[in-house]
């Protein structure tokens, strides 16, 4: 984005983002990121509505009215055979459309919720997978709307189902040395660089989420017990820490070595997301910043003292929370400068007064398709 005289707009994004890979090349660090999003297939679906206040037993009581409604597709299992068979023609299109666009697929599956679905596609340095992300987005929903149906990437698009993650997988290179992350003699396998970016992503964390979970629907996905995480943590492998240290490949130990930021939505700007991962992550690195004990098991299940010990807080409750935070964070603030961080800001207090003044079926159905 640019004015009308050719300058760079000061409350873009994508700057933003670019801005943050060169601070980390001048820690000698590229980064290199992937999106890993979940979202649910809807069909529009009419339901018997009666209208408030008169119950059926009413003698005046007003007939029931028919009302359009969005419901997931199907009822399946997690990961199971039939949810993949009765997604099967929209995903061969999503795929086919991806990968007409040089988008490679990795891999996919039938999620935990009903209608849900996960489909990643390959990792590449941070603005490409930025770029990527939003390309994938407008494709799905695209395709989607091809076959009578939606897409929602809301955090949390019916109170009855689990959320929709978009979690955030990365990890630092030197075209030189090969992933700066790996170290096969570090604890877990990672060197000290990505202990201490991690640290830094980890110390920043309760502001980085007003950028990662950028929605008044977001905070109802960050539970405890619910694959989002709901504490302050990193562990091995633990899907319920908000950075996961993911298992790495047989043979690519090295090459495969990344991280995960759990506690990150598709109602995310992904240049914010990534650019706020970014600087925090720099500033563990310039401060030589320490990680704490890791979570080798659900916090939600250790006791207040053990959780104390691996400084396992919780999440901020909600957005609102989540902005005091950032306002509070002066690396964050001074990354994104003060034209972008006052406009985000800004446009987030609108949706929390907005939303604050509805009830909570309104603000299902306003996230359900907003991303």
């Amino acid at each position: 984005m640019m004015t009308p005289d050719g300058q760079p707009y000061p409350a873009d994004g994508r700057r933003f983002l670019k801005r943050m890979i060169e601070r980390a090349r001048g820690f000698g660090v590229e980064l290199v990121a992937a999106f890993e999003p979940e979202w649910t297939l809807a069909r529009r679906e009419q339901q018997l509505m009666r209208p408030a206040g008169q119950g059926a037993s009413h003698e005046a009581a007003a007939p029931p009215v028919r009302e359009d409604t969005w419901v997931p597709i199907d009822q399946s299992l997690c990961f199971s055979s039939d949810g993949m068979a009765r997604a099967a023609d929209v995903i061969d299109d999503v795929v086919a459309a991806l990968e007409a666009q040089g988008l490679a697929v990795e891999q996919y599956y039938p999620e935990l919720g009903w209608g849900q679905q996960e489909l990643s596609i390959k990792h590449a340095p941070a603005l490409r997978a930025a770029d990527a992300h939003v390309y994938y987005r407008e494709t799905v929903r695209a395709v989607a709307q091809r076959h009578g149906l939606a897409a929602s990437f809301a955090p949390r698009p019916w109170p009855d189902q689990p959320g929709n993650g978009c979690h955030i997988h990365f990890s630092g290179w030197d075209r030189g040395s090969g992933n700066l992350f790996a170290d096969p003699a570090g604890p877990y396998g990672l060197s000290e660089t990505c202990r201490r970016f991690v640290a830094g992503v980890l110390d920043h964390l309760p502001a980085l989420l007003a950028l990662t979970c950028a929605s008044v629907n977001s905070y109802r996905r960050l539970k405890p017990q619910m694959w989002a995480s709901a504490y302050r943590v990193w562990g091995p492998d633990n899907r319920e820490a908000a950075l996961r240290v993911a298992s790495t490949f047989w043979g690519q130990e090295a090459e495969s070595t990344n991280v995960e930021l759990k506690a990150s939505d598709s109602s995310a700007n992904p240049y914010l997301a990534l650019g706020g991962l970014i600087a925090a992550g720099l500033d563990g690195i310039g401060r030589e910043l320490e990680l704490p004990p890791p979570a080798t098991v659900d916090p939600h299940t250790l006791s207040e003292a053990e959780r104390t010990s691996i400084g396992a807080s919780p999440h901020p409750r909600s957005l609102r929370e989540a902005l005091q935070n950032l306002r509070g964070d002066s690396v964050l603030m001074e990354a994104l400068g003060d034209r972008l961080s006052t406009s985000y800001i800004a446009v987030k207090e609108s949706d929390i007064e907005g939303f604050a003044a509805e009830d909570e079926v309104f603000e299902y159905s306003a996230h359900r398709f907003r991303f």
